[in-house]
């Protein structure tokens, strides 16, 4: 399975909750498929693919949107909630704090759906927990 696979999939499915995706793929070094769930307040999901795993991740917000006197009690935060969200991880690329999920790349592609599904409304949650930390 390649991304133009997971884009071709994903443009074609109604999931049981009635979720349809949108998808571009981005050009460049490493080919990434920018996926956004229509009608449905939330995140772009970026999804790419290594040669063990698919990686999926949400741009939350960066460094600059930290109230920097709240910067160590949301680091302290986010430690202490990462185990409870179900498949999704924090960390941060560049200045830019971020959830992701990966998965192998021999998983079928209603995992691949409901990684981005999932991620999707942890990121909802993660905003509302986080949103005394931010500017």
């Amino acid at each position: 399975m390649n991304i133009q696979d997971i884009a071709i999939h994903l443009s074609h499915i109604r999931t049981a909750e009635g979720y349809t995706f949108d998808c571009q793929t981005i050009a460049g070094e490493v080919e990434v498929l920018q996926v956004d769930l229509n009608d449905v307040d939330g995140f772009s999901v970026f999804v790419t693919k290594t040669n063990f795993q698919i990686i999926c991740i949400i741009y939350l917000w960066t460094e600059a949107e930290v109230k920097a006197e709240s910067r160590v009690e949301m680091l302290e935060m986010m430690m202490d909630t990462s185990i409870s969200i179900p498949l999704s991880s924090y960390a941060r690329v560049e200045d830019r704090y971020v959830l992701f999920g990966s998965l192998s790349v021999n998983s079928n592609m209603d995992k691949v759906v409901e990684e981005i599904i999932t991620l999707n409304e942890n990121a909802l949650d993660v905003m509302v927990a986080m949103e005394d930390f931010l500017l």
